[in-house]
């Protein structure tokens, strides 16, 4: 599963290191919850909800369906 998610990501990170930006994944849980720490400038970017939304999350239950939900732990909810 980890593999997977970070063959998503792989798609998308060129995206967020241009903008000063990465995504670590932290955890999926049990009840695939895929849990991620947004880092450089993505962590204190005013548009990381947004980025995460509709650009990671998106990204990874594309490719992983049976995803539930992607979190990132250090960005507060809109």
């Amino acid at each position: 599963m980890l593999e997977r998610i970070e063959e998503a990501l792989e798609r998308i990170r060129p995206f967020l290191i241009a903008d000063g930006g990465n995504v670590k994944v932290l955890e999926v849980t049990d009840d695939l919850v895929v849990k991620l720490e947004l880092e450089g400038a993505c962590e204190s970017c005013p548009m990381s909800h947004m980025t995460m939304k509709a650009g990671i999350e998106e990204a990874i239950k594309r490719d992983i369906p049976e995803i539930k939900q992607v979190v990132a732990v250090n960005v507060a909810e809109a």
